[in-house]
């Protein structure tokens, strides 16, 4: 069976042993309803608030108000036991002594079901395509870092499992073995029927897990939606710069006489009226910013940045007191000191309130 997951009004603040350090509140009044069978990432900065909120639906940390509930039951009414949670940490948890095969055959052992243990590890290895078996009699320190992570993942399935938890799973890992690591995810993911809340702070492990894409800071939800609805429709400038790579760019301006005023970078007309003065951010991604043979905004290139796997090269130029960045095609031929010019593609800029960041619609 397959749980829903509800935090209502849930509130957590961390204090200082010693009392000495201002509290620090990292979850207020958090509401969030997450479906069964539904891959949902928490993605956001470092200190947003992902890993407290996946402890808080572990069990791991109690709420100081508001209620954690599993299929509608508050979470201190279901026994332990009951709970079918699998969890994998970031930094692998593996008992020193224990060999693999003792660490995945744990939650079995527990219920005298130790002779599961090899259906399961075997069930694992055929829908990963990763021959696990031959890491079960080794010990954490015979393990590379991947090794070690396959070994946690193969524990939190070898289980009666409900509730996947994964928090920052491969970020110790290197690229080539979290591409891979992914991969595996998504396929033991869709074989088997569980609820997934997944941390991390990787873009493109978001991208090819979730369902729905969670956007964090400061321990509040700023945006959900799936990746590309957040990418093409940010709800605010926060969401605009954190999704995306590279970066959006971003230039300041005021409203004049209902037109964005970007001094030497151009105008054009608000989506909406606003007072005279008002301060405002256009923001437009690289792709959409044209480089032109002798007309536009002229700007001298910073540094040229290839990338070979995606065909693409990025520009870093710069005008006055202004820097940017333009992707072109891997094939064009640019030279550090080089002047250019570029145009704004004016149908795909993003207007937002410089003070509260909120889109201007």
């Amino acid at each position: 069976m397959m749980t829903t997951i509800t935090l209502k009004n849930v509130s957590k603040t961390f204090y200082d042993g010693n009392k000495k350090l201002t509290p620090v509140l990292a979850i207020k009044n958090f509401n969030l309803h997450i479906e069964s069978g539904e891959s949902v990432v928490l993605l956001g900065p470092s200190g947003c608030g992902k890993t407290t909120l996946l402890r808080l639906i572990a069990g791991l940390e109690l709420p100081d108000g508001g209620y954690v509930m599993h299929n509608g039951i508050p979470l201190d009414d279901v026994l332990i036991e009951n709970r079918g949670i699998g969890m994998v940490f970031q930094n692998y948890v593996l008992i020193p002594h224990w060999e693999s095969r003792k660490t995945v055959g744990f939650f079995l052992r527990l219920r005298k079901r130790e002779d599961e243990v090899p259906a399961h590890v075997s069930m694992v290895a055929k829908i990963t395509g990763f021959d696990i078996e031959r890491l079960m009699g080794k010990f954490p320190r015979h393990l590379s870092g991947g090794e070690k992570q396959r070994v946690s993942i193969a524990r939190a399935f070898a289980r009666d499992l409900n509730l996947l938890l994964f928090d920052e799973p491969f970020a110790n890992l290197d690229a080539k073995f979290r591409t891979e690591a992914r991969i595996e995810l998504k396929r033991l993911i869709n074989e088997f029927d569980v609820t997934l809340v997944y941390v991390t702070h990787d873009q493109v492990e978001a991208m090819s897990i979730a369902d729905r894409i969670i956007v964090l800071n400061a321990g509040r939800i700023i945006q959900m939606g799936t990746y590309r609805e957040l990418h093409e429709d940010p709800d605010n400038l926060f969401v605009a710069e954190f999704i995306g790579t590279p970066t959006i760019n971003t230039f300041w301006g005021r409203v004049i006489d209902g037109y964005w005023d970007g001094s030497y970078m151009g105008d054009a007309k608000l989506p909406s009226p606003l007072p005279n003065d008002t301060e405002v951010i256009a923001a437009i991604r690289p792709e959409h910013m044209l480089v032109t043979d002798d007309s536009g905004i002229p700007a001298v290139i910073d540094k040229v940045t290839p990338y070979y796997a995606e065909k693409f090269l990025l520009l870093d130029v710069w005008l006055r007191k202004r820097h940017w960045q333009i992707k072109v095609g891997l094939e064009e031929s640019y030279e550090v000191g080089q002047t250019i010019h570029c145009l704004i593609d004016w149908n795909c800029v993003f207007f937002f309130d410089a003070d509260s960041g909120a889109r201007i619609r």
